[in-house]
């Protein structure tokens, strides 16, 4: 979620290396010994009280690091290098370029940084706040099997369920923002009525790098390059690439997102880098990092986290944004996973924040925000390098599907409406689109106090003839993350699956919405103390499934009283959201961001591994 200021952090980078490097970095080994500095089986702490997002004593507080878990341990594991899907590999440092002068300088002057020109930390990006309760990380996990299973689960769900998120591997030294975690996924790999669970980070360049390192070495995105010591973290990382510590052709990214399966590849996502490639075993559920994907040379930069697959053609349909023109470029990927040219957009008059988009049949649709990348903010005010503007009008842009170029573009004007995330867009006639989303109510609030964001969902219809644009609320309730059937995307639809937030980002329940009655028609809540994430909808799948809501719907969720976590499979289509089947997991899952649902075929048709 930080395309913005990681790709302008690359940018430059990259100018930096047309000079010659003193150390240029050496190409990897063939095996890596791996070795964890931190395990814990347990939150850091554990309460039977709401997590807030305010602690008055945090605002004061010049210490970064939260205390240590209660218990350690060190493990050593050998696994390959990821190995890119590309024609050349961004080479990995070895462990002793960590012992030159520059390196130890840049690390010193990453200390002085830290502890001496940070002002005291926000909330928001204090690792004592951010990193609480469930939020504080957890060690990889192999597959390891969840013998406790109350209900069955249902046939349909053979294959795996897997969510992504942030889980920094190393504790932060300096500010940390929630989005700023190495990406981690958490996989239930369901066959026959059994589950394994598996928790695997994605091994990304900074990922390796710093693995290496022992210690953070690379900025964080959303916190790091805030006022005079972002000014001087950006010096220090110009110089760990002028010194050869650290290539910006590796990436930046974190792949901490969600995922998108496409031409039978499984692709960790991130929209500040390219997709990562993994894979699931679909013998014993491990998870395995193949590299970064650019597409056979065609894919350059980012890729929004959020693209769209028609569950008809199969093709997938996406975007990247920056900070220089073009803001916004669009592009489509055929079945085969084949990227077809880009279609840049330089109707978009500034950078703005395009987490996601919607498409239908005919068009594909770009929501311009109040939120866009305010460096002089950053700089002078010491805040986020993505802000709100308030003087702005959100936008909407419809463009065909299948352009070739944006001279058939087309932007509406809708004062107010903040969409972070989508649920369905369709075509209701030749002249009219339908896109259902939730609006962010206080844009201002998305990044710092998300405990104070409230998402009203509406149904956004615009007529393509007259030029208008009409909203219609459908729902009062905090509600986002929201999922439909699959099977329905880009199709008109009648029913969403929302999360319950109580308070952002973490959801107490899940609300069933009829889109045509306009209101809720099922609630399930989790219960005291309990809190998920984003719902899946797993089709039924079988010849006698013929209704939209013929299916389940599933989460991790959290016990904050008890420390434990579970994976609920919910009866989509009874009146209560009735819970079919809990599998208590061997370890608690943190709460993260989006998930996917792989079927039993499709994880048999992944192709092998590179290597």
């Amino acid at each position: 979620m930080d395309a913005l200021s990681s790709s302008f952090i690359t940018t430059n980078s990259l100018n930096l290396l047309r000079r010659p490097q003193l150390n240029p970095p050496t190409s990897p080994p063939l095996l890596l010994n791996v070795s964890s500095i931190r395990t814990e089986d347990r939150p850091q702490t554990q309460t039977t009280t709401r997590r807030t997002t305010s602690r008055p004593n945090n605002n004061n507080n010049k210490s970064s690091s939260p205390p240590p878990p209660p218990s350690k341990t060190t493990t050593t594991t050998k696994v390959r290098p990821s190995n890119v899907p590309t024609k050349s590999t961004p080479p990995t440092l070895e462990a002793a370029t960590w012992l030159n002068l520059p390196t130890t300088l840049c690390n010193s002057l990453d200390g002085v940084i830290n502890n001496f020109i940070d002002t005291p930390l926000r909330p928001s990006v204090d690792p004592k706040h951010v990193l609480s309760d469930n939020f504080f990380p957890v060690e990889e996990l192999p597959p390891t099997e969840c013998p406790d299973i109350e209900g069955e689960l249902p046939p349909c769900l053979d294959g795996a369920y897997i969510r992504n998120g942030p889980n920094p591997q190393h504790i932060p030294r300096g500010p940390h923002h929630l989005f700023d975690g190495d990406g981690m996924l958490h996989s239930l790999r369901i066959s026959r009525g059994r589950a394994t669970l598996c928790s695997r980070y994605v091994r990304t360049y900074k990922y390796t790098l710093e693995q290496e390192a022992g210690h953070p070495v690379l900025p964080n995105v959303f916190s790091g390059f805030n006022g005079f010591a972002g000014i001087a973290r950006g010096a220090v990382t110009a110089a760990r690439v002028l010194t050869g510590q650290f290539d910006p052709r590796g990436g930046v990214g974190l792949a901490n997102t969600s995922l998108a399966f496409l031409g039978d590849r499984l692709f960790a996502l991130g929209e500040s880098d390219l997709p990562y490639v993994v894979r699931l075993s679909p013998e014993d559920g491990d998870i395995t990092t193949i590299g970064r994907c650019d597409f056979d040379g065609r894919l350059s930069f980012g890729m929004t986290a959020h693209p769209k697959k028609d569950p008809e053609t199969g093709e997938m349909f996406a975007f990247r944004y920056g900070p220089v023109p073009p803001f916004l470029t669009y592009f489509t990927l055929d079945s085969k996973g084949e990227k077809r040219p880009d279609v840049p957009i330089f109707s978009m008059r500034q950078p703005s924040f395009l987490h996601d988009f919607a498409i239908t049949k005919k068009y594909a649709l770009f929501c311009d925000i109040q939120l866009g990348m305010s460096p002089m903010d950053m700089i002078i005010g010491g805040g986020s390098p993505v802000g709100s503007d308030p003087a702005k009008v959100p936008r909407i842009g419809v463009l065909p599907r299948y352009a070739t170029d944006e001279s058939q573009m087309r932007w509406f004007d809708v004062p107010g409406f903040n969409m972070m995330h989508s649920i369905n867009a369709w075509d209701d006639d030749d002249d009219t689109i339908v896109l259902i989303a939730p609006n962010i109510l206080m844009i201002e609030h998305a990044l710092e106090r998300m405990d104070l964001v409230h998402c009203s969902v509406e149904r956004v219809k615009i007529d393509l003839k007259s030029g208008t644009v009409s909203r219609t609320p459908l729902s009062e309730r905090n509600l986002d993350f929201g999922v439909i059937n699959p099977d329905y995307l880009t199709k008109r639809n009648r029913y969403a699956y929302m999360g319950l937030g109580d308070p952002m980002p973490m959801m107490s329940g899940v609300v069933k919405l009829d889109l045509e009655q306009g209101k809720a028609v099922a609630t399930r809540v989790y219960g005291p103390g309990c809190y998920g994430g984003e719902p899946f909808f797993v089709p039924q799948g079988t010849i006698d499934s013929t209704e939209e809501d013929d299916g389940y719907v599933v989460s991790y969720v959290h016990d904050e009283v008890k420390g434990e976590s579970s994976f609920v499979v919910m009866d989509a289509k009874s009146s209560g959201l009735d819970v079919v089947a809990t599998v208590k997991l061997p370890r608690r899952v943190p709460y993260g961001f989006h998930g996917l649902f792989v079927s039993e075929d499709e994880l048999r048709k992944q192709r092998p591994p590179v290597l």
